[in-house]
């Protein structure tokens, strides 16, 4: 049995075009892997909040050091990284916002991405992602149609995310595109025909 850990950052609690396909991906999973185990949370309904001064303080200080004060200031990303850490699969939904994250994901990134809990430095080594062994599948939501090469320039989602994936660790990661949600309504209900088939393939291929 292995467990999917599902981030939906969408600020939509409804018609959000992201989730809908992350809702099919997890059930079409679910009809492979009917004994694992999901895990959804919801950064709309739970919201994470942004790391502050004494966060910082605590990813930097040895726990064997932590007072009362820094113990409070780090149990969220605790609870956060043992989420993903004992996770098998990364499941992402998430919106395109001006050309990047939404800032409800972002602030759960900050929580998650600490040293000596999900990468390491080394000065001769450089930096070494921590969370290995696990998959990744993300699920994205733009208004135009960035595949158009005139507006591929304006897409930092998608490539900061594949950079915080490999930078972790998370080298196995697949990529599903909606787009035109806004701006062309063809191009998304196609992209989203598009992303259910490539849905079917990826989840028939780990079956």
């Amino acid at each position: 049995m292995s467990r999917l850990l599902r981030i939906d950052a969408s600020a939509r609690l409804h018609d959000s075009h992201s989730r809908e396909i992350a809702d099919y991906f997890q059930a079409r999973w679910l009809q492979q892997h009917p004994d694992d185990e999901v895990v959804v949370r919801n950064l709309m309904h739970n919201p994470v909040p942004h790391i502050e001064a004494a966060t910082i303080t605590g990813f930097y200080t040895p726990a064997s050091e932590h007072d009362a004060a820094l113990q409070t200031a780090t149990a969220l990303s605790d609870q956060l990284i043992e989420e993903l850490m004992s996770s098998d699969i990364l499941l992402i939904s998430t919106p395109m916002y001006n050309f990047s994250t939404p800032s409800a994901l972002k602030a759960w990134v900050d929580q998650i991405v600490r040293i000596g809990h999900t990468f390491n430095f080394d000065p001769e080594k450089g930096f070494t992602g921590l969370v290995q062994g696990k998959r990744a599948v993300v699920v994205t939501a733009t208004g135009a149609v960035f595949s158009n090469p005139a507006m591929s320039a304006f897409n930092f989602l998608e490539p900061y995310l594949r950079t915080l994936l490999g930078f972790l660790g998370i080298t196995d990661s697949h990529f599903v595109s909606i787009e035109g949600t806004t701006t062309d309504e063809a191009a998304m209900e196609n992209s989203k025909r598009t992303a259910r088939e490539d849905i079917d393939h990826y989840i028939l291929g780990t079956a």
